[in-house]
C-alpha cells in the first residue's frame, strides 16, 4: 500500500494539485453525460480515459497531448475496444488553421493472401477470420500515437503514466464492462494458450477491480523505449510467441516495419459548413460525404426531424452509398479508386434519379454507380483544447474484443475480416466487398470508421465520431444532420434513435425508441424495417461562438465527459 500512495504521489499528485475540477480516482468515478463549460473537454467511451485526457491539459499539454493519454487509458479501461493491439485514425484540426490526418490502420502480415480464409472448395471460412491468431493484422495503434506525438507538448512518459498507473494497481469495472468480460470468457479460454487478466474463477461483477500487469509492463517498455519498446524486443517477442503457438502469421519484421501514415485530408462543403474528415483507407468520409451530397437537394428541414420524407430520402442515400462502397473503394496504395467522381455533387445527384418518393427502392436493382476508370468493436473520443486545437479520434479492435487472443498483456484485432475475404461474401457486419478490397500482403483493409470535425470559418465547431462497425457511416451522417439541417440541441443530436441501411442486407434497421408512425410509414412504402441493438456510441463536443462548449456522452454505454 506504501509503494501505491507514493506512486500516486509522484506520477498523479501534479494531475490533481494543477487544476481542482478534474481528479483520476480509478476505485470512484462517475459517467458524466453532459457538460456546459469554457474551456476545454473530453467525451470518450469510459469517464477515467475522458478525466486522464483533461488532467494532461491541465499539465500544459495541448488536445493532442489528450487524445494520446485518452487512448493509452482506453487500451488499460476499455480493453474491448480500446487498445494497443489495433488501429485507428486522427482527424485534427490546430489553432494555427492546419488539418491533419493520421491513418494508423492495421495492415496485412505479409504472409497474408488473398485466399487465405477459403477452404478447399472456394468457400469462406469466415470464422478464421474473426476468431484466434490468424484473424490479427499488425498493430498500428502505438505508430499513430508516436507519430501524433511530433504535434504534442509534453513528454511521452507523461501521457502514458496514468495509463501505466491503472493497468499496475488497477481500476474499478462497471456493470457493462462485467458483463463483457464474462460474455467472453469462454472465447478467451478458448482461444489462448497462456493464463489472461480477464478470466477468473469466478463471474465478474460491478465494483470488481480489474489489474493488468503484463499491460503495465507493456506499456512501462513503451514509455521507457518509445515504439521500439512496442514493434522490437520484448514485446514483439512475445507477439510473435503467441502467433507461433496458435498459427498466426504476424512476424518481427511485420512489426518492425509498420509505419502510420500521414494521409491528406478530406475536406468539402455542406450548408455552409466545411466537413474535415478522414480519407481512404477509410471508407467513411467518402461514404458520408457521397450521403450529404445527394440529400443537400431536397427540403430536409421543412419536412421535418424524423419525418416518413426525410428519413426515406436519408435510407436511399445511404443505399446509394454503401452500393459504391461494396465496388469501389480499398486501399488507394494498391487500388485506383475514383473518388473525385463518387464525390462529385453532380454524380450523387445522378444516383438519386432511380429515387421514386413515397416507394422503397430494391437493393437488387440499385448497382454501383456508373463510373468509367479514373470496422462491433470501435470506440471514439473527441478533444478540445484552450487555445482551439480539436482532435477526433476512432480506434478498434474491429469486433469486441477483437480476435480475443492476448499477447504482452493486450489484447490483438481481428481486423482481417474487414477485408473481402471473399469478394461477394459479407463479412461479420454483413458489407460485402469486392475486389479492390481483397487481401493483399501488407495492404490496409478497408474501414468504416469517420472522426470528423465540423468548422465554421476556418473554426471547429462540432468534433465527433462513433463506433459501430458498418453503422459508423450512417451514425455520422445522421449527427450531422441532426445539427446542421434539423437543429437539434447538443444532446438530442447524440442521443435520437437512429436508423440504418446499408444496401445488402435490404432491411432498415431502426432503434427500440424510433418513432413507431415513422416505422409504419415506411412499411407501406415497402420498406423492410427490423428493431435493432443500439447503433453507434456518438462522443460530440460543440463550441459555440461566444466560447462555451457542450461535451455530451452517448446515452447508450458508459461514455462519459469531463472538462472544465
Amino acid at each position: 500500500m506504501r509503494r501505491y500512495l507514493i506512486l500516486w504521489f509522484f506520477v498523479m499528485a501534479p494531475l490533481v494539485l494543477a487544476a481542482q475540477q478534474v481528479t483520476l480516482d480509478p476505485y470512484n468515478y462517475s459517467v458524466d453525460k453532459y457538460l456546459n463549460i469554457s474551456n476545454c473537454a473530453v467525451v470518450s467511451a469510459h469517464p477515467l480515459a475522458s478525466k486522464a485526457g483533461v488532467l494532461i491539459m491541465q499539465q500544459g499539454g495541448n488536445a493532442i497531448d489528450a487524445a494520446i493519454a485518452t487512448q493509452l487509458a482506453l487500451a488499460v479501461v476499455y480493453p474491448q475496444a480500446g487498445n494497443l493491439g489495433g488501429g485507428g485514425f486522427l482527424v485534427a484540426h490546430t489553432k494555427n488553421g492546419d488539418n491533419i490526418t493520421l491513418d494508423y490502420r492495421e495492415t496485412a502480415p505479409a504472409a497474408a493472401h488473398r485466399d487465405m480464409y477459403l477452404d478447399a472448395n472456394g468457400v469462406a471460412q469466415t470464422r478464421k477470420s474473426l476468431d484466434g491468431h490468424l484473424a490479427a493484422g499488425v498493430p498500428g495503434t502505438v505508430a499513430g500515437l508516436f507519430a501524433a506525438h511530433k504535434h504534442a507538448r509534453l513528454p511521452f512518459a507523461k501521457l502514458i503514466a496514468p495509463a501505466i498507473l491503472m493497468a499496475e494497481k488497477g481500476f474499478v469495472i462497471t456493470a457493462a464492462e462485467a458483463a463483457g468480460l464474462n460474455r467472453q470468457r469462454e472465447s478467451f479460454l478458448r482461444l489462448n494458450t497462456q493464463p489472461t487478466a480477464f478470466v477468473k474463477n469466478e463471474p465478474w461483477k460491478k465494483g470488481d477491480t480489474l489489474i493488468q500487469k503484463e499491460l503495465a509492463h507493456t506499456l512501462q517498455l513503451i514509455s521507457a523505449k518509445g515504439m521500439k519498446g512496442f514493434y522490437e524486443g520484448e514485446t514483439a517477442q512475445k507477439v510473435v510467441a503467441e502467433m507461433k503457438r496458435g498459427n498466426g502469421i504476424i512476424t518481427l519484421d511485420d512489426l518492425k516495419n509498420y509505419q502510420a501514415k500521414v494521409r491528406q485530408p478530406l475536406l468539402f462543403t455542406f450548408a455552409g459548413y466545411n466537413i474535415l474528415t478522414m480519407p481512404l483507407p477509410s471508407s467513411g468520409g467518402i461514404g458520408m460525404q457521397q450521403m450529404l451530397n445527394m440529400v443537400e437537394q431536397y427540403p430536409l428541414q421543412q419536412w421535418g426531424f424524423h419525418s416518413a420524407k426525410s428519413v426515406q430520402v436519408m435510407i436511399e442515400a445511404e443505399r446509394r452509398a454503401y452500393a459504391d462502397r461494396a465496388v469501389f473503394l480499398g486501399d488507394q496504395d494498391f487500388v485506383k479508386v475514383p473518388v473525385k467522381k463518387l464525390t462529385d455533387k453532380k454524380y450523387a445527384r445522378e444516383r438519386m434519379l432511380s429515387f421514386t418518393p413515397g416507394t422503397a427502392s430494391v437493393s437488387q436493382n440499385i448497382a454501383a454507380g456508373n463510373i468509367m476508370p479514373e470496422s462491433t468493436e470501435t470506440t471514439h473520443l473527441s478533444v478540445v483544447d484552450q487555445q482551439g486545437n480539436a482532435v477526433s479520434v476512432t480506434t478498434t479492435l474491429n469486433s469486441s474484443y477483437g480476435c480475443r487472443v492476448v499477447a504482452a498483456g493486450f489484447i490483438l484485432n481481428n481486423e482481417m475480416d474487414d477485408f473481402s475475404v471473399k469478394p461477394g461474401s459479407p463479412n461479420i457486419y454483413g458489407l460485402v466487398g469486392a475486389e479492390a478490397n481483397a487481401i493483399a500482403p501488407r495492404k490496409r483493409m478497408l474501414s468504416c470508421m469517420t472522426p470528423t470535425i465540423v468548422m465554421k470559418e476556418n473554426k471547429p465547431v462540432l468534433i465527433t465520431g462513433t463506433p459501430g462497425g458498418s453503422t459508423i457511416i450512417t451514425s455520422m451522417f445522421q449527427t450531422l444532420l441532426n445539427d446542421l439541417v434539423f437543429k437539434l440541441d447538443a444532446s438530442s443530436t447524440v442521443n435520437a434513435p437512429k436508423f440504418h441501411h446499408q444496401w445488402l442486407p435490404d432491411v432498415v434497421e431502426v432503434e427500440k425508441d424510433f418513432p413507431d408512425s415513422t416505422a409504419l410509414a415506411l412499411e407501406k412504402m415497402g420498406y423492410k424495417i427490423v428493431k435493432s441493438n443500439p447503433i453507434g456510441r456518438v462522443e460530440l463536443i460543440k463550441i459555440h461562438a461566444n466560447g462555451k462548449i457542450e461535451a455530451v456522452g452517448d446515452k447508450r454505454g458508459d461514455d462519459s465527459a469531463a472538462g472544465f
